[in-house]
Order: C-alpha cells, then sequence, then structure tokens
C-alpha cells in the first residue's frame, strides 16, 4: 500500500466508498479501479475527485508498490485526462501531490502538469500542480478541445 494514501478501518472504507459513489451520481465521475489486461488483477486505482474546499476538480492515481515502475500511472492518468478534458469538458485538472512524493511529481510533470500553488491537503504540505484542457491537447499532437 502507498503510505502516502495510509490505511483505513472498515468504517473509513465504508464513508470514503459512499463519498466516491455520491460524486459518480453528482458529478459524473470519480476514482477507478485500475486492472491489468493480461490478469484482471486490481494494482491500483485513479480517477477524478472533486474538491469543493478547492473548487477545482483534481486527478489522482495509486498503485501497488510490486506495480511502480512500468507506466501504469501515467498510461492510467493520460486516459483519465482524456476523458476529464474530452467527454467531461473540463478547462483545467490539477493533481495535489504531497511533498517527497517524487515519483508522483515525476508522472505529473511527464503529463504536462506545472507548478500552481503551495496547499495542504487533508492537514499534509503539498504542491499542487495544474493542467489546462489546451496544454494537453497540444501535447497529444491535437487541436485544443
Amino acid at each position: 500500500m502507498n503510505q502516502s494514501v495510509g490505511a483505513y478501518t472498515n468504517e473509513q472504507a465504508a464513508v470514503r466508498l459512499r463519498d466516491i459513489r455520491q460524486q459518480w451520481v453528482q458529478r459524473g465521475h470519480g476514482l477507478c479501479a485500475v486492472e491489468l489486461n493480461s490478469t484482471g488483477e486490481a494494482i491500483g486505482r485513479s480517477g477524478l475527485n472533486w474538491w469543493e474546499t478547492f473548487g477545482e476538480t483534481e486527478i489522482g492515481w495509486t498503485f501497488v508498490r510490486a506495480h511502480w515502475g512500468n507506466g501504469y500511472a501515467t498510461e492510467a492518468a493520460r486516459a483519465v485526462l482524456a476523458w476529464g478534458f474530452g467527454a467531461l469538458g473540463l478547462g483545467q485538472i490539477t493533481a495535489m501531490i504531497h511533498h517527497g512524493n517524487t515519483a508522483s511529481t515525476t508522472v505529473a510533470r511527464r503529463l504536462g502538469f506545472t507548478p500552481l500553488r503551495e496547499d495542504s491537503v487533508l492537514g499534509r504540505p503539498c504542491t499542487v500542480y495544474a493542467l489546462s484542457s489546451d496544454d494537453f491537447a497540444a501535447s497529444e499532437g491535437r487541436t485544443p478541445l
């Protein structure tokens, strides 16, 4: 398990799952399980999360440590960005990355995210990165959405 995510009690997990489901109902997006095509094994999650506090839609990715370094986070995040900027019509997506999480910072930069501000998420300092739909389209070699 990625230590930056932490462990949940059964009660906390139930609340978290309820909140994820509610976001799907209200906003049409949320978190998705990521599975290996070859085996169907669940290896992590990626998706979009609306933060009312910030008025922003954030992309997130978390993977089982044994599957780090295989490009899965980048692949999943690229698909989520295409969905968010395409079908959902978002103009900007943020990535809130806790200080010291160099792997996620590398993924964000690889996808074209740039630092927007310093903030605090869940009581921990983070750098908030941002990517616009136009910058994503240009990085993917497409006409802006």
